[in-house]
C-alpha cells in the first residue's frame, strides 16, 4: 500500500473537506452549464468554463485532446510515477430539452473530484504513485465522443476510468444497452397529388410502412431490445407526392449478438417497405456501435464504501425499469471502468424529460453533485494508494474479457 490505512483515511477526510469548500463554486458551474445547453461537439462554453475552473484549482489543463476542440485533459500528479486513473466528464445537452440527462452534474462532479485531489497535492503532496486525469469527453448524446478519444489514443495509458451519471435513484450497477444507429432514406417519384397521383411513387408511404413493420416486430422482440426512430424528412408539400423521405433509428440490445439479429430484421423490414411501394431504399448504419457496459465490481465496491463513508445511501430499489446506452460502454470494454448512478431527481422522474431537466438544477442535484465529487476523488485515491485494489479491478476485467 502506498500509505498506511490511517494516512488514506486522513486524506479522504481532507478530500471531503475540500469538496465542501468548493461546493458553492461547483454548484455555480453546474448551473451555468445548465443555463447554456450546448449540443454534441459544440460545447465551447462548457469546456472552457470547466478548463478554467480546473486550472484555477491547480490542475495542468490541455485543451483539445484527441483532436476534439471541445475535449480536454486536466492532470494531478502523485508523489512518484505510477498508474493513471481517469475521471470522465460529460457536458453536452439534448436538442430542445437542454440538460435533461443531467450532464451538467456529471461535469461538475468530475471537476470537483479533480480539484479536491489537486488541493490535497498542494497541501502536502499526494503520498501515492501515479496521476489522476479529469477527461472532458464531449458528445455523449449521439456523437460517441469517448470512442473518438479512444481511437486517438487518449485512453492508451489509462489504467482505470470512472464517472457518475444522474438518475432518480442511487445505484452502483445497472446494465446499459448496446446501440446501433442508422439513417433510412426512401427514393420515389414526384407527381401532382391530385391531378396525376398514379404517376408518382410515394416515398412517405414507404417510410410509414417501415414504422408499421417495426411496430409489428416489437411484439416478438426480447424484453431488453429497443427499436425507435423519428422522421427527419417527410415531404415538401401536401399536393406533391413525396419523392424523398428519411428517418433516424436506434437499435438497442443488452448484447452484441442480438443487436446483429435486430439489424438483420430491421434491414429486411426496410427492404419490404420499399418493395411494397416501388421505392428505392438506402440504409446507412453509423460505423460506431455503442457497446454495453461491462461491470467492474471491485471498483464499484470501493465507490459504494466511499458513498457510505460520507453518509450517502445507495437505494435498495431502482425506480426506473428500462436501460439507456452510453459511449462509456466502449471504454468499459477496453479497460476497468465504472459508471454508477447518483440520485438527483425524485422517484420515477425519467431521464430525457423536462422534469429531469428541472431536477438537474434542484437542491437534490446539488447534494448528488457534492456526494459524487467526494466519492469519485476517494475512489481514485483508493486505486492509487493500494496496488491490490487496482490489481483486483484489472484481474476482474481480464477474467470477464
Amino acid at each position: 500500500m502506498g500509505g498506511s490505512l490511517s494516512d488514506v483515511e486522513r486524506l479522504k477526510a481532507g478530500l471531503a473537506e475540500a469538496v465542501d469548500r468548493l461546493a458553492e463554486e461547483l454548484w455555480g458551474l453546474a448551473l451555468r452549464i445548465h443555463e447554456h445547453p450546448e449540443l454534441a461537439y459544440r460545447e465551447e462554453k462548457a469546456a472552457a468554463w470547466l478548463a478554467e475552473f480546473l486550472e484555477a484549482h491547480g490542475l495542468a489543463v490541455e485543451p483539445g485532446v484527441g483532436g476534439l476542440p471541445t475535449a480536454f485533459g486536466a492532470e494531478v500528479q502523485g508523489a512518484r510515477p505510477g498508474p493513471t486513473v481517469a475521471i470522465l466528464a460529460e457536458y453536452d445537452a439534448l436538442p430542445g430539452i437542454g440538460h435533461a440527462c443531467g450532464h451538467n452534474i456529471i461535469a461538475a462532479s468530475a471537476a470537483g473530484a479533480g480539484a479536491a485531489l489537486a488541493a490535497a497535492a498542494a497541501a502536502g503532496g499526494l503520498p501515492v504513485g501515479g496521476r489522476v486525469v479529469v477527461l472532458g469527453t464531449p458528445a455523449e448524446e449521439g456523437g460517441a465522443g469517448k470512442v473518438r478519444l479512444m481511437e486517438a489514443g487518449v485512453f492508451r495509458e489509462v489504467d482505470a476510468a470512472m464517472m457518475i451519471h444522474p438518475r432518480s435513484s442511487t445505484q452502483l450497477w445497472r446494465p446499459t444497452l448496446g446501440l446501433a444507429a442508422c439513417k433510412v432514406e426512401y427514393f420515389g417519384k414526384a407527381a401532382h397529388a391530385a391531378a396525376a397521383p398514379w404517376q408518382g411513387v410515394n416515398a412517405l408511404n414507404a417510410l410509414i410502412g417501415l414504422f408499421n413493420a417495426v411496430d409489428a416486430m416489437r411484439q416478438q422482440l426480447r424484453p431488453d431490445a429497443r427499436v425507435h426512430g423519428i422522421i427527419t424528412a417527410g415531404g415538401q408539400k401536401a399536393n406533391i407526392i413525396p419523392e424523398y423521405t428519411a428517418a433516424e433509428f436506434y437499435l438497442r440490445s443488452l448484447d452484441q449478438e442480438h443487436l446483429e439479429e435486430l439489424r438483420r430484421r430491421f434491414e429486411a423490414a426496410a427492404d419490404g417497405a420499399a418493395t411494397a411501394t416501388g421505392c428505392r431504399v438506402r440504409v446507412t448504419f453509423d460505423p460506431v456501435v455503442h457497446d454495453p457496459l461491462k461491470p467492474n465490481h471491485a471498483m464499484l465496491e470501493l465507490f459504494g464504501k466511499n458513498l457510505g463513508r460520507i453518509g450517502f445511501a445507495v437505494d435498495a430499489q431502482d425506480t426506473e425499469a428500462g436501460y439507456g446506452s452510453t459511449d462509456a460502454g466502449n471504454v468499459s470494454q477496453a479497460l476497468p471502468t465504472i459508471h454508477p448512478y447518483i440520485r438527483i431527481a425524485p422517484d420515477g422522474v425519467p431521464a430525457h424529460s423536462r422534469g429531469f431537466a428541472e431536477a438537474a438544477r434542484s437542491p437534490l442535484a446539488r447534494a448528488g453533485m457534492v456526494a459524487a465529487a467526494k466519492a469519485l476523488a476517494m475512489t481514485a485515491l483508493d486505486l492509487l494508494a493500494d496496488p491490490e485494489a487496482l490489481g483486483a479491478a484489472k484481474a476482474e476485467f481480464a477474467r470477464t474479457r
